[in-house]
């Protein structure tokens, strides 16, 4: 096998699977070298296999290793992934490619541009009865596919580091849609935990695809049995993938039908048709896939490419499960993950280029446009047109159908009410372009505007400062002032947690002190 001559692969991770990617890159003649945080579990590998044990960073640094596979913790997979093909190696994962959509991305754009292999190790794709099956499913044999469930249960193996969706779904997520040949159009996700708090030890997923085919995956690790069974059901006929049984009988087709009769479904049964698969060990071919890719530059079966797609239907579901079933699109994930850690309605627009801080929220019918910077933690509400060339602090938030428009500033922790209304233009016509003459708005840190207020354009609004709902600022406002009336007048003091400050200027929220240091100024009583 050619690409057992050309490729020599070092394997990270020596653990619970890990031991078995040691085990056949070394019977395909591959392996080049062990590492293992355990040095006792590497020397052990090093000894059995007659592969040397080294450290990490020296077989980045060891240009005779072309190739890596890495069966970490999964929350590492992105760093030593990530590195690896920054020193120029293949790279073979395991599942799943990472635990965030976006570094997922980013390993398959560093794997493009520098021509290196990136494969994932969703074994199951390489089972033989799983080719099989999806041989079965192209040829027509089955019919049109019409619905696919797996089961994929156990009593254990319990884990703490993540939870049983992320721990067992991954497989079964690469196998179905291999077998629909799509992505589905939404998710839902349902599951309970019992053993702790909020790692859930059972889940059930619901995948619906846009050519009207549906999929459930359910999994447990609290289950009186083991069972591992994926079942297909077509038009014409239903295969049935059971990995519990014998090789003879793992896969089996049943030509069931129904007959219409007086307008009444009849259920006609067939006898089972066991389908000869030739027994060979999943990881074997796996590896040698990969093997073989290295040498010869083909693309991998699942490539990053595949395991970010079983990626983005994993963080559906979890966010699904999160939001106790709600459904989720996948173009609602890929929107977070363009922006990580924000959340971006699916029926919201951001336009490119734009930054958005993590934990910020956009919400329905938004639309954010070019060349705009939003902050941390910031909340977007519905119907709101920020941009273009428009700056937003941290902790902001925009209620309802407000259109913050280009030349606005707001600082960080600014409260804009529902419907309030910034200009920036202070004649204008329908009929005369005045882009050139807008002029800028600053909102300073912690100020309020109240609802249906109007800011016109070229003012500052000062620190900590209050706009009555309804008020037309025509002038600057200065910091801590409450102003109110058209055109809006100072009518009091404010203090920084909100409360009116009466004659004695002590918040009555928080009891701190405030001085006048002139007419229209006022300024905090440091403790």
């Amino acid at each position: 096998m050619s690409g057992a001559r050309l490729a020599r692969v070092a394997v990270l991770g020596c653990g619970y699977w890990g031991k078995n990617l040691v085990r056949n890159f070394a019977e395909l003649g591959a392996l080049a070298a062990v590492c293992d945080v355990d040095a006792g579990l590497a020397d052990q590998m090093s000894s059995t296999f007659g592969a040397p044990a080294r450290t990490f960073d020296e077989i980045l640094a060891d240009g005779s290793i072309p190739a890596m596979a890495i069966a970490a913790p999964a929350e590492l997979h992105y760093r030593l992934a990530y590195r690896a093909l920054g020193a120029d190696k293949h790279v073979f994962v395991e599942k799943p490619l990472s635990l965030e959509l976006a570094e997922a991305l980013e390993l398959c754009r560093m794997a493009a541009q520098t021509g290196r292999t990136l494969m994932v190790g969703h074994l199951l794709q390489y089972h033989p009865v799983f080719l099989r099956l999806k041989a079965l499913a192209s040829d027509g044999t089955l019919g049109r596919i019409r619905y696919l469930y797996s089961n994929r249960l156990n009593l254990g193996k319990v884990r703490r580091e993540e939870n049983i969706l992320w721990s067992f779904a991954p497989h079964d997520i690469s196998m179905i849609l291999a077998l629909v040949g799509s992505e589905p159009e939404s998710v839902q996700a349902q599951g309970a935990a019992y053993l702790h708090k909020v790692i859930a030890d059972t889940t059930t997923t619901h995948l619906r695809f846009a050519g009207g085919e549906n999929a459930h995956i359910f999994v447990s690790w609290l289950h009186p049995y083991k069972e591992q069974k994926l079942v297909m059901v077509g038009e014409d006929a239903m295969a049935v993938f059971d990995d519990g049984e014998p090789w003879e009988s793992k896969l089996t087709i049943y030509r069931h039908r129904i007959d219409w009769i007086d307008g009444q479904p009849r259920p006609r049964k067939a006898e089972a048709e066991p389908v000869p698969v030739e027994a060979e060990e999943p990881l074997r071919l796996e590896c040698r896939h990969f093997l073989d890719c290295v040498a010869t530059g083909a693309t991998p079966r699942t490539d990053g490419a595949e395991g970010a797609r079983v990626l983005r239907v994993l963080q559906a579901a979890q966010r699904s499960l999160d939001s106790e079933g709600r459904a989720v699109t996948l173009g609602e994930i890929d929107r977070s993950a363009r922006f990580a850690g924000a959340f971006v309605h699916e029926s919201a627009y951001v336009d490119e280029p734009a930054t958005i801080g993590a934990g910020t929220k956009i919400w329905h019918f938004s639309h954010v446009l070019p060349h705009v910077e939003i902050g941390t933690d910031c909340v977007i509400g519905q119907n709101v047109v920020v941009g273009p060339r428009v700056s937003i602090g941290n902790r902001c938030k925009i209620q309802n159908n407000v259109s913050v428009y280009s030349g606005v500033t707001l600082e960080d922790g600014v409260f804009c009410g529902p419907s309030c209304v910034f200009t920036n233009v202070s004649n204008p016509r329908a009929e005369i372009e005045r882009k050139d003459e807008f002029r800028p708005t600053l909102v300073r840190r912690g100020a309020t505007i109240g609802a249906n207020a109007t800011i016109v354009c070229g003012h500052t609004i000062g620190r900590h400062a209050f706009v009555a709902a309804g008020a037309v600022v025509a002038d600057d406002v200065p910091d801590y002032a409450l102003v109110a009336g058209v055109p809006a007048k100072r009518i009091g003091w404010m203090s920084a947690a909100g409360g009116r400050l009466d004659h004695d200027l002590v918040c009555p929220i928080d009891g701190s002190r405030y001085r006048l240091t002139g007419p229209d100024r006022l300024e905090p009583v440091t403790p």
